[in-house]
């Protein structure tokens, strides 16, 4: 004879069952992605830098992993970023050059394009970016609305982005006006001008600092969403030029270094102290960044958030808009720039916090490029299985586990922009070639070879020494490139 369960009896075996079924499907992690934008590798403290203060990144590499063997997906901002969401090399990604379309945009991505964030969310995440795009004009297939993001704010066009007080920014698929009079981001103090008088350089800001605003966003967002997985994606556009930061954070910096004012000579906006201007600049980004993690902290989600940190693209030329990256060491030693292939232009600082899954205070020299990012974080967040085939990029989610990993067999990196160039490293050696599509007649292609481990500044070409090692670089760098009618490289693309 059967006897009936009393009802609070299924309540409790109800309640007992609750914890374990939760247990066994967890929440898979939020994933906060910063990106700075011309950030150069020794311009953060914890990666040596010795006149501007970053506190809170500094605090986050102490919680988290340095990587120091970082490669940017190219030596400029639209190419990079397309490396980093498609986790295609930039002999193979869509977009591998800066190119703009009218009115306002660039060349972007196409229709139906596997990216991070539609991986995202496809899988039920709450996908947000925050900051500068350039991958897509409002309303073309590559508008960030159409490539997989839910919400964005902030810059559509990298042009407009030169300038950190515009006119408008982008609130989804809306036109947004700020209350910043137009103005161009490039111009001369007047010659009438007096080059000491801070009333001389009123013009070139606004009352809305774009930055800020943005910065708000991405705060709302994840606490919106604090009860879901989110991906947030932050392009940042600090410090990328016009030099422009509110009056509070300068002051910080002011008197602190010598000053010569900038008069827009070489390019972008004037500025009465361009050194405390760059170094407030970073600064404040990495008050932000302090705040981005105080509400992760506040919320209760610092064990369920992957935090990155990272930069497009390497530091900008010496004297550029005002900069003065050579008395910051803002390529820490390396030689080149932002648009160069050498280790200055595309070796970044990297950050990687996850408390209770990566080891605190370590440090990782394995090489790793922007293509790795996707199949890293599809593996962290427990989608291994379902990366999409055909990447470029190999995951290293148990370099920062804490296990042994062997070292990427070869990374290769091509712009068609700044002369023409070629780069590949494996193991200790890395070539390079410059000048592929020079404007004046071609005077030959030349293959140069270094040593980066006795040499990481790239000082003494050693291919004359070894032509084995050269002639195996140069089938590497002929395998790797795939032809672009978007993007052609001409000298590249006639090879056999």
């Amino acid at each position: 004879m059967r006897f009936p369960i009393p009802l609070w009896h299924l309540l409790w075996i109800s309640i007992l069952l609750v914890p374990r079924i939760h247990a066994a499907s967890p929440r898979p992690p939020n994933v906060l992605f910063i990106i700075a934008d011309d950030l150069g590798y020794g311009d953060l403290g914890c990666f040596g830098q010795r006149h501007i203060r970053t506190p809170h990144l500094d605090q986050l590499a102490r919680e988290g992993m340095r990587l120091t063997r970082l490669y940017s997906g190219n030596a400029v901002c639209a190419p990079s970023r397309c490396v980093l969401l498609t986790g295609q090399h930039p002999g193979h990604a869509v977009v591998r050059d800066n190119r703009e379309v009218q009115p306002e945009g660039q060349v972007g991505l196409p229709a139906g394009m596997t990216t991070l964030a539609r991986l995202f969310q496809e899988r039920g995440y709450a996908t947000g970016a925050f900051g500068k795009w350039g991958l897509g004009a409002p309303g073309s297939p590559g508008d960030p609305l159409r490539q997989g993001f839910d919400r964005f704010f902030g810059y559509n066009c990298q042009r407009q982005a030169h300038n950190h007080y515009p006119n408008h920014l982008w609130d989804d698929d809306r036109y947004l006006p700020l209350k910043n009079a137009a103005f161009s981001a490039y111009q001369h103090l007047p010659k009438s001008a007096d080059p000491a008088d801070p009333e001389s350089y009123r013009g070139y800001v606004g009352s809305e600092y774009a930055p800020d605003l943005i910065h708000e966003q991405a705060l709302r967002f994840i606490r919106e969403n604090r009860d879901r997985p989110f991906f947030c994606f932050v392009p940042t556009t600090i410090p990328h030029l016009a030099l422009q930061v509110p009056e509070d954070s300068l002051k910080e910096y002011e008197g602190t270094f010598a000053e010569a004012p900038y008069l827009g000579e070489h390019s972008y906006l004037p500025h009465r102290t361009p050194h405390a201007a760059y170094a407030a600049m970073i600064t404040r980004m990495d008050r932000q960044i302090g705040r981005l993690m105080a509400l992760i902290a506040e919320l209760g989600l610092q064990e369920d958030t992957v935090v990155v940190f990272t930069s497009d693209n390497g530091p900008l030329w010496d004297r550029l808009g005002g900069t003065d990256t050579a008395f910051f060491d803002s390529a820490a030693g390396l030689r080149g720039r932002k648009g160069s292939l050498y280790e200055g232009g595309v070796r970044v600082p990297g950050i990687v916090s996850w408390p209770g899954h990566i080891r605190t205070g370590t440090e990782s020299r394995r090489r790793i490029g922007f293509e790795d990012w996707l199949p890293t974080l599809m593996e962290l967040v427990g989608w291994k299985d379902q990366t999409p085939g055909g990447l470029d990029g190999i995951s290293f989610a148990p370099t920062l586990r804490g296990r042994r990993q062997a070292e990427r067999p070869y990374l290769y990196r091509e712009f068609p922009a700044y002369g023409g160039q070629q780069a590949a490293w494996m193991g200790r050696w890395k070539a390079v070639r410059q000048n592929l599509n020079p404007k004046e007649k071609p005077t030959g292609v030349r293959t140069e070879l270094y040593d980066l481990e006795r040499d990481p500044n790239e000082t003494r070409d050693l291919a004359a020494e070894h032509p084995r090692r050269v002639a195996a670089f140069e089938r590497l760098l002929a395998r790797e490139h795939m032809p672009s009618p978007e993007f052609p490289f001409p000298i590249l693309d006639r090879q056999p």
